[in-house]
């Protein structure tokens, strides 16, 4: 199981950086173009990878939050996409510091609305990398209705291979 979540982890960290050195190179007017999808933009679907991110590792900490983070950021584009990469490391160090029986664990934590919740650490982890592949699909399928034919391919299988060399 460790093995796998920290593979799950560094991919997920991988694939961030990927799609954020391709969204910085895009026109800053392009990150907030309307597009039908959950979030009617790009950045509001990258705030809430991040967002969700954040949160998740902050419960694991036995920190909950009564807000988005990303409500609260106010700096550029570069200070974002350099928090968000940095995000997704710290949690791949999580899971890098944690024994397979530490993974095992239960937590308790609260949702945003009060609410008491128990899980895994480990089923948490693994909650966070689909939560945030979903998503990224999501940002795939927004810039190709863009027109955005050359994207960054961010499959699990890529990050293997890319290891491998």
């Amino acid at each position: 199981m460790k093995e796998l979540l920290e593979s799950y982890t560094k991919y997920n960290l991988w694939a961030n950086a990927k799609f954020t050195e391709f969204l910085l190179g895009l026109d800053p007017e392009m990150l907030d173009k309307e597009i039908l999808s959950s979030f009617n933009s790009i950045r509001k679907t990258v705030y809430h990878i991040w967002d969700a991110e954040v949160i998740w590792y902050n419960r694991l900490k036995g920190v909950s939050f009564t807000d988005w983070p990303s409500k609260k950021f106010s700096g550029t584009d570069h200070d974002f996409f350099k928090q968000f990469v940095e995000h997704s490391s710290r949690f791949a160090v999580f899971v890098d510091d944690k024994t397979e029986a530490e993974l095992g664990v239960k937590f308790k934590y609260k949702t945003m609305d009060g609410k008491e919740y128990e899980n895994k650490i480990a089923d948490t982890v693994q909650h966070v990398v689909n939560h945030s592949s979903f998503h990224r699909g999501q940002l795939i399928t927004m810039l190709r209705s863009a027109g955005y034919t050359e994207l960054p391919w961010t499959d699990y299988i890529a990050f293997l291979r890319e290891r491998i060399k």
